[in-house]
C-alpha cells in the first residue's frame, strides 16, 4: 500500500476560527453559537471550540452545536482543553485525567476528531500575567525535579490514550508553556509514549525563541495547527510572525489539516479576525 503521506495529491489547506478569537477570558463570556454563526458569515471553513467558553455539558446543547455547525456548512474541527499534570499530588493528576477523559467524551459526542491538551505547569507563578511576564518560565516546586515532572505528565496522558482511541479521537500535546514550552519538551512526551493516538498541536505564538527552528521540529507531528495575530496590540505580547515561512514549514512536513486561527489581539474581533482570516488565506493558498 502507498504511503499516503506522500503519494495524496498537495491541496489548499482548509482555514478554522477557534472560538477564543472571540473571547479571551475577558469580559462576558461570547455564546459558541453565536461564533459559529459569525465564523460561517466571515466564511470560514471550520471551528475549534475552546472548552472553557461553553454554557454546558448536556448532550442536548452538545448536539444542537453540531447541528448549527453542519447546516452552516462549517466544520466543527478542533476543541481546546485545560489540564494539568504537573504535580506531585497524584489525586491533582487523577482529577486532571478525568477531566481530560470526559472531555474526550464530550469531543466525541460533539464529532470533533481531536483535542488540545496542555501538560500544566508547575504554578510557582502568581497569575497568568506574571508567567507571561517571565516569557513563561517559571521555577519548579522546592524539592522535586523537572525529571519528574516528565514521568507524572506521561504516566498521566498513558492513562488518557485508550479512552482516545475509544473514541476516535486523537490527543494533540500543544506547546503551551509548562514542560510544553519548548519542541524538545513537547517532543519528548510525545515521543516516550510513542502512540498513534497523541501527536502534536502547533501554536505558532507560543514559541518566544528561536520560533521557526521549534516549529520545524513539530511540525512532522501536527495534526492541527494553530494560528495566531495580535491586531490592536496582544494581550499579553505580540510577535511579528513570518506566516509564509510558517507555510514553507508546513509544505516540507506534508501537513494537510486544519489551520486554526486565534486572534489574540485587543481589536474588535468583528474587524480582527475576518482581516486575520484574509491574512491567513494569502499566506496559506498555495500548497504546490
Amino acid at each position: 500500500m502507498a504511503d499516503y503521506k506522500t503519494s495524496k495529491a498537495k491541496r489548499t489547506l482548509r482555514i478554522g476560527v477557534s472560538t477564543y478569537s472571540f473571547w479571551h477570558f475577558k469580559g462576558e463570556r461570547v455564546e459558541i453559537a453565536t461564533c459559529i454563526d459569525q465564523a460561517a458569515a466571515m466564511d470560514f471553513d471550520g471551528v475549534e471550540i475552546l472548552h472553557q467558553q461553553m454554557a454546558g455539558e448536556e448532550n442536548s446543547y452538545l448536539q444542537s452545536l453540531k447541528r448549527r455547525a453542519f447546516t452552516l456548512g462549517l466544520d466543527l474541527m478542533g476543541f481546546s482543553t485545560h489540564q494539568g499534570f504537573v504535580s506531585p499530588d497524584s489525586a491533582v493528576r487523577q482529577q486532571n485525567i478525568e477531566h481530560t477523559l470526559r472531555c474526550i467524551d464530550l469531543a466525541y459526542k460533539l464529532g470533533i476528531p481531536t483535542i488540545r491538551i496542555n501538560t500544566g505547569r508547575w504554578g510557582t507563578s502568581g497569575s497568568f500575567d506574571e508567567l507571561m511576564a517571565n516569557r513563561g518560565i517559571e521555577a519548579e516546586l522546592p524539592g522535586y525535579t523537572e525529571e519528574q515532572a516528565y514521568g507524572w505528565v506521561i504516566g498521566a496522558i498513558e492513562q488518557c490514550l485508550p479512552r482516545a482511541e475509544e473514541c476516535g479521537v486523537l490527543l494533540g500535546l500543544e506547546n503551551h508553556w509548562g514542560l510544553g514550552r519548548t519542541a524538545g519538551g513537547v517532543l519528548r512526551i510525545v515521543e516516550t509514549i510513542n502512540s498513534p493516538w497523541l501527536k502534536v498541536t502547533l501554536d505558532t505564538g507560543n514559541f518566544l525563541e528561536d520560533p521557526y527552528t521549534q516549529m520545524e521540529a513539530l511540525a512532522p507531528h501536527a495534526i492541527l495547527i494553530q494560528a495566531k495575530t495580535y491586531y490592536g496590540g496582544g494581550e499579553w505580547y505580540s510577535l511579528d510572525i513570518d506566516y509564509p515561512r510558517v507555510a514553507q514549514i508546513l509544505r516540507a512536513a506534508n501537513y494537510s489539516g486544519y489551520i486554526s486561527l486565534e486572534m489574540e489581539g485587543k481589536e474588535d474581533p468583528a474587524t480582527a479576525v475576518p482581516k486575520s482570516l484574509a491574512l491567513l488565506r494569502q499566506c496559506f493558498s498555495d500548497n504546490d
